[in-house]
C-alpha cells in the first residue's frame, strides 16, 4: 500500500475532509423554554439536520460527569414528539427506557418533548417561578453517532422576567444563545438561569490573566455576595500557588455558579471551567461553610478535570465509569480544599485540624479498612455517590469513603514528603509533577483530556518528586493498594501536633446510633465490626431495655451507664429483637478514637523549628 500513487490518497483524504467539514457546518441545536415553570416542566426542542442513512438513536444520559453512579435521566422525560422538518411523524421504535430509535427520517429530525426537575442539586433539573437550574444530562437528549458535532443552545427568557445566563458555554450570536464544540462539552456545561448577581475579578498567572465570573442566585443581599466573592478570590489566588498557573480555560473565563436557597440540597459539582454550589444555608450565615465547597471545586479544574485518571476518559454518558484512582481525584481535592482555605487566611489552625483529624481517626478506626484497600473503595463509587437504591446495605461497616481515606493518604504522603526531605518537597510538588505531564498537555478536542494517567504513572511521578523509586512502590504497597495507614504520631510531631486519644482510660461500648422509643433504644444504623456492641450480638433494630440492671429508652442514659464502667469491664445488657428478648454483656474497651490538635492547645510549648515546619505548610506564599 505505501508504493500506490499519492494522488488516489490525497483524493481519499479530501473526500473525508470534506465529508467531515459538511457534519461539522450542521450543528445540532437546542432551543430550552419554560412555559409551565411553575409546575417544574422544562420543554426542550431539538433539530438534527443531515443525519446519516438508518436508524437514528436518540438517548437520554444514565450518568452525568462528576457523578460516578447511575440516575437514569429519562425518567422524567415526557411528552415526547418526533417528526421529519415538515412535522410528520417519524416511526419510533423503544428497545430500552432511555433510548429512542427513529426510522424514515430522510437526514432531519425533530425532537420535541417535556422534562419535570425538582431537584435543586449538581446533578439534576431544578424549574420553578424564580429560576430553571439545568445540569445537561438531566435534560439533554443527545443522538448516538453525532457526539462530535458542534452544538447551537437557545435558552427562551420567560415573559415578564429579566433572567439571563450563566454557563460555561461559550458565547453565541446574542446573551440568550450559546455553542458547544461537541456532546461532552455540553453535557459537561451546567447552566442557571435566573436573575442571579454576578461579580467577576481577573487573576494573572505567567502566561494569561482568566476571567472569573461568581453567579449568584440567593436570598440575601448585595454586600453579603460582595463579601463571598472577596473570599473567593482569596481561594483562586492561594490555589495558583500550588501548580504555577491556570489551566487553559476555554473562553479564558471560569464561573463559580451558585444557587444557595432554602429549598437547595447541599451539593458541589466539578467542570471543567465552572462549578455548581448549592446550599440551603445562606452566605450571611454560613459563608465559611460556603466556602468550603468553592475551594475542594475549584481545585478540581487541575485535579480531575484535567489531570484526569484513564478510568474517567472519556465520560461514559450511557453507564458508569468504574475508577481505582478516585482516591487522587477526589480524596487529595478534599485535602487540598481545606489546606487552601488555611493558607488563604479563610479558615483557623483549629478547624483545619479538626478535618484533618476526623479524616485520619474515620480510616484509623473503621472496619472496612481491613477489607478493602483505597483502590477498592475507589471502585465502588458506582455503589455509593448517591445511588438510589431502597435496599440496605452494610457499607457502615464494609465502605469507607474515598474522600475521606484519599485525604487521609494525602496528609500522610504530604508529611511524610516533608520530613524525608527536610521540608524541600512536598506534596505540591507531586502534584505540579502531575499537572506538567498529565493536565498542562492540554486537549486537541475541547472537553476530552489527551494525557490522562494511570495508577502506574502516578508511582513513577511519586518516584520523580521522592528521588526514590523503592519508597514510592513501597508506599503504594502499603497505603493505597494495601491497608496500612502511616504512623501519623511521628508524622505530625515536626509541625508542632499531637495525635492523641480522645478520651484516654474512657471506657467504650462503640457508636450506636439510637431512636428513643417507647419500648427502649432503638438502634437505627449497622454496629461496628470489632465493637464490643457488635461482640455482644446487637445490630440494627435492636431495641436496649436496659444496661447494668437501669432501664434506658435514649443515647445519653447509655452513655452515662458506660461512662460509669471501667476498660475491661463486663456491662450486662438486655434488649428486644423482633419479638425476643435477649440478655448479654458488653466487654468495655478503652476509646479508640483520636484528635490532631496543636501543642500549644495542650499546654505546650511550640519551638521555632516546629513552628517554622508548620508556617512552610500552612502559610500563604510557602
Amino acid at each position: 500500500m505505501r508504493r500506490r500513487p499519492r494522488a488516489p490518497l490525497l483524493a481519499v483524504f479530501c473526500f473525508l475532509a470534506s465529508s467531515f467539514s459538511a457534519h461539522a457546518q450542521a450543528p445540532i441545536t437546542y432551543q430550552l423554554s419554560f412555559p409551565e415553570r411553575e409546575h417544574h416542566l422544562m420543554q426542550v426542542e431539538a433539530s438534527f439536520a443531515e443525519v446519516p442513512e438508518g436508524v437514528l438513536q436518540l438517548r437520554m444520559s444514565r450518568s452525568s460527569p462528576g457523578r460516578y453512579s447511575l440516575h437514569e435521566f429519562a425518567k422524567n422525560v415526557f411528552d415526547v414528539r418526533i417528526t421529519d422538518a415538515s412535522g410528520t411523524a417519524l416511526t419510533v421504535t423503544r428497545p430500552n427506557p432511555h433510548e429512542w430509535d427513529v426510522t424514515g427520517h430522510s437526514g432531519a429530525v425533530r425532537v420535541t418533548y417535556k422534562v419535570f426537575g425538582d431537584r435543586l442539586d449538581g446533578t439534576y433539573l431544578a424549574v420553578d417561578a424564580s429560576h430553571a437550574h439545568i445540569n445537561m444530562p438531566a435534560a439533554i437528549m443527545w443522538a448516538r453517532g453525532l457526539e462530535r458535532r458542534t452544538i447551537r443552545v437557545r435558552f427562551e427568557r420567560p415573559s415578564g422576567s429579566s433572567w439571563k445566563v450563566a454557563t460555561q458555554l461559550l458565547p453565541g450570536a446574542d446573551n440568550f444563545t450559546f455553542t458547544a464544540p461537541n456532546l461532552q462539552y455540553l453535557m459537561d456545561s451546567p447552566t442557571e438561569f435566573s436573575n442571579f448577581s454576578l461579580r467577576t475579578f481577573t487573576v494573572s498567572d505567567s502566561s494569561r490573566t482568566p476571567v472569573f465570573r461568581v453567579a449568584v442566585h440567593h436570598a440575601g443581599s448585595e454586600s453579603d455576595l460582595d463579601a463571598l466573592a472577596r473570599d473567593v478570590q482569596s481561594i483562586v489566588r492561594e490555589a495558583l500557588r500550588v501548580f504555577g498557573e491556570y489551566p487553559a480555560y476555554e473562553g479564558n473565563t471560569y464561573t463559580f455558579i451558585g444557587d444557595y436557597l432554602p429549598w437547595a440540597a447541599g451539593d458541589g459539582m466539578e467542570h471543567r471551567n465552572s462549578t455548581i454550589l448549592t446550599s440551603s444555608n445562606s452566605i450571611r450565615t454560613h459563608r465559611a461553610d460556603l466556602l468550603d465547597a468553592a475551594s475542594h471545586e475549584f481545585f478540581h479544574s487541575w485535579n480531575v478535570e484535567r489531570i484526569r485518571p484513564q478510568s474517567l476518559e472519556p465520560f461514559n454518558l450511557d453507564d458508569t465509569n468504574m475508577s481505582g484512582e478516585l482516591w487522587l481525584a477526589e480524596g487529595f481535592t478534599n485535602y487540598y480544599g481545606p489546606l487552601i482555605k488555611k493558607r488563604a487566611g479563610l479558615s483557623t489552625l483549629k478547624v483545619f485540624l479538626q478535618d484533618l483529624g476526623g479524616a485520619i481517626d474515620t480510616v484509623v478506626t473503621s472496619p472496612g479498612r481491613t477489607l478493602r484497600s483505597a483502590v477498592e473503595m475507589s471502585q465502588l463509587a458506582p455503589l455509593v455517590d448517591r445511588a438510589a437504591t431502597g435496599d440496605r446495605t452494610n457499607f457502615d461497616n464494609t465502605f469507607i469513603s474515598y474522600y475521606t481515606w484519599g485525604s487521609e493518604i494525602a496528609i500522610g504522603l504530604d508529611l511524610m514528603l516533608r520530613e524525608r526531605s527536610d521540608g524541600r518537597v512536598s506534596l505540591d510538588d507531586f502534584m505540579r509533577v502531575l499537572w506538567e505531564r498529565y493536565g498542562k498537555p492540554g486537549t486537541r478536542v475541547a472537553g476530552l483530556v489527551e494525557t490522562p494517567y494511570t495508577s502506574n504513572d502516578l508511582k513513577t511521578a511519586l518516584a520523580t518528586v521522592s528521588g526514590d523509586a523503592a519508597f514510592a512502590n513501597d508506599f503504594f504497597a502499603r497505603y493505597i493498594e494495601g491497608r496500612e495507614v502511616v504512623d501519623f504520631q511521628k508524622l505530625v510531631a515536626p509541625a508542632g501536633l499531637l495525635w492523641r486519644p480522645v478520651a484516654p482510660g474512657r471506657a467504650y461500648a462503640g457508636v450506636l446510633r439510637i431512636q428513643e422509643t417507647q419500648a427502649g433504644a432503638r438502634i437505627v444504623e449497622e454496629v461496628a465490626f470489632g465493637t464490643p456492641a457488635y461482640a455482644a450480638g446487637l445490630t440494627r433494630e435492636d431495641v436496649i431495655v436496659s444496661i447494668g440492671g437501669t432501664r434506658v429508652t435514649t443515647a445519653a442514659e447509655i452513655d452515662k451507664a458506660i461512662a460509669t464502667r471501667k476498660p475491661g469491664d463486663p456491662l450486662p445488657i438486655v434488649y428486644d429483637r423482633r419479638g425476643e428478648r435477649v440478655t448479654s454483656a458488653l466487654t468495655l474497651v478503652e476509646n479508640p478514637h483520636r484528635e490532631l490538635v496543636a501543642v500549644e492547645d495542650a499546654g505546650q510549648a511550640l519551638t521555632d523549628e516546629q513552628r517554622r515546619f508548620r508556617d512552610r505548610w500552612l502559610s500563604a506564599g510557602f
